[in-house]
């Protein structure tokens, strides 16, 4: 049997026949069992506690590198699924940004503090780099960030596999050569 699949124009066609009291039932089921749904409703009623999530989000990251106990995993998968999950829920720019340099952080501190790590780990700490570089677009995004930026270019120096070149370059393209 091949499942279908369900689009948007479905499932508002689906929501169109619902009561409201349909609707806020499904929403509360939903509530119940999905915890990004729950995230999702903290934020819309409760703006003022995003940084409550980006801390659990950081959290996840965290302990992916450095847990309170043992030696860190450095799973980037999972660090790297908290940060979607946590964009999906963002609405400011400055608590996404923050969230995509602490990974690089703790990678950069990761690497320093264990050792020379695979390709793909430099690689994916460069793509968040960039990632968070590339929203850095307005003045005051780049006078929050820079110093932050530049320290983390300035940690990765001598890592391996060409990595503190590409941060240097990233880094130059959004705040100028310094």
């Amino acid at each position: 049997m091949v499942q279908q699949k369900l689009n948007i124009n479905q499932l508002k066609e689906y929501l169109k026949n619902r009561s409201q009291t349909e609707l806020i039932d499904d929403i509360t089921e939903m509530f119940r069992k999905f915890q990004s749904v729950k995230d999702y409703y903290h934020i819309q009623i409760y703006p003022e506690d995003e940084k409550e999530i980006a801390t659990k989000c950081k959290k996840v990251i965290s302990d992916e590198f450095f847990p309170s106990r043992g030696l860190g995993q450095a799973r980037l998968s999972v660090a790297k699924k908290a940060i979607s999950e946590y964009k999906k829920l963002c609405t400011s720019d400055v608590a996404l940004i923050d969230v995509m340099l602490f990974y690089v952080e703790q990678g950069v501190k990761f690497t320093s503090t264990y050792g020379d790590i695979d390709e793909s780990f430099y690689i994916s700490m460069e793509g968040m780099y960039e990632q968070a570089l590339g929203a850095i677009i307005n003045p005051e995004l780049k006078d929050i960030f820079r110093e932050r930026c530049r320290k983390i270019k300035l940690d990765a120096s001598g890592l391996g596999w060409g990595f503190d070149d590409a941060l240097c370059e990233a880094y130059e393209f959004t705040f100028g050569k310094k």
